[in-house]
């Protein structure tokens, strides 16, 4: 995998962003329902829907809600129809949420706010690859079809992607998908891929691109960068995943190490976390009132310097007066000096000058043998 050339900036500690596909009709009814309904059950303080925004470009639902700790978390989500191809149908969706105090992935995930939180749901499901956020995705058994997708998953998705290898087929429970397991705030951001006992040498092989290995029997977690050299190949793996239904916790620990790491920004996401923060329509009463001070305040400030340019401007135009009247006072006082005679176009001292150079052509051209 080539190395990017361009520096992308680290992903802020207090910020959740995630990115999926809606697959099933109306989107924006669903996102409406579902916050209308959290807003009246009082779990959340407020939400905007786009219709209300001013100019939005987007269609972009905000909300607004309290964690336990009572912290206040912004959040808005963008939902865009994605390209009219067999392969790429239904809804983008791109959600950037911010709190006052760095993200605890304990805390209640987003996604949840917005989307509904049911097991058939049709909203997470990840862009690059396709797969489902809460699933035990079954690798392929083709070598180059796995190869390309664990391309895919490092190259272009926003989620967190992580390989389990079943040192053994597991009985019903240890095929059930880890997500339920995992913190709220992983819940939604992780994609699971599952291989079979027999595929540990063809998905370490599928791997090398991505500079990690899976142990026997364990996990490991993809680096969010191809050629990210920051991302140790052993800093984020484990070597035992328990597959019989209880908490992997060996493994949940370095899925919350990975989301506190400095890691970059997916591309696309600077531009999110920027529009969550300098285009927020949902304000509050206080920071309502906060916004019109500083409005006022800057038109005072804007004035102010209006004002200092027109007094500077005034009084640079009278030091310019001042001086030309001084020099057309100093120039009228000097005596006029005299002008050299011209010498008239045609003068007899011309005609002479023209004479003499012709007689002297003539001698020169008698003397030539």
């Amino acid at each position: 995998m080539p190395i990017s050339s361009a520096a992308r900036p680290t992903h802020p500690p207090t910020v959740w962003l995630a990115r999926g596909r809606h697959t099933g009709p109306d989107p924006l009814d669903v996102v409406r329902r579902n916050l209308q309904r959290l807003k009246d059950a009082g779990t959340i303080d407020d939400f905007l829907e786009p219709s209300e925004a001013e100019e939005a470009p987007k269609p972009v639902f905000e909300a607004r809600w309290r964690v336990p700790e009572g912290a206040t978390v912004r959040a808005a989500l963008t939902v865009l129809p994605m390209a009219d191809t067999e392969a790429d149908t239904g809804s983008e969706w791109v959600l950037a949420a911010e709190a006052e105090h760095p993200w605890d992935q304990r805390w209640p995930s987003p996604a949840t706010v917005f989307w509904p939180d049911a097991p058939d749901a049709d909203w997470d499901h990840d862009i690059p690859t396709g797969l489902r956020l809460r699933d035990a995705n079954r690798l392929p058994e083709d070598d180059k079809a796995m190869r390309r997708l664990f391309r895919d998953a490092v190259r272009g998705s926003w989620n967190t992607h992580v390989v389990v290898h079943e040192a053994m087929t597991p009985d019903e429970r240890g095929r059930r998908a880890l997500a339920p397991l995992l913190p709220d705030g992983l819940r939604h951001r992780v994609v699971e891929h599952r291989a079979a006992p027999q595929q540990l040498r063809a998905v370490n092989w599928a791997l090398k691109e991505a500079g990690v290995q899976v142990p026997r029997g364990g996990a490991v977690v993809l680096p969010a960068a191809p050629g990210k050299t920051d991302h140790d190949k052993d800093e984020f793996a484990v070597r035992s995943v328990f597959l019989d239904g209880s908490e992997p916790s060996d493994l949940v620990d370095a899925l919350i190490r990975f989301a506190a790491s400095s890691r970059p920004l997916p591309d696309g996401g600077e531009d999110a976390v920027t529009a969550l923060r300098e285009q927020w329509h949902l304000l509050t009463v206080e920071e309502e009132l906060v916004r019109q001070r500083e409005l006022v305040a800057m038109y005072a400030d804007a004035l102010d310097a209006m004002t200092k340019s027109r007094d500077l401007y005034r009084e640079a135009a009278e030091r310019a007066h001042e001086a030309l009247t001084a020099y057309r006072e100093t120039a009228a006082a000097l005596p006029e000096q005299p002008q050299p005679p011209a010498t008239p176009a045609g003068s007899p001292l011309q005609q002479l000058s023209r004479t003499l150079e012709r007689l002297k052509g003539a001698t020169r051209t008698r003397d030539t043998p």
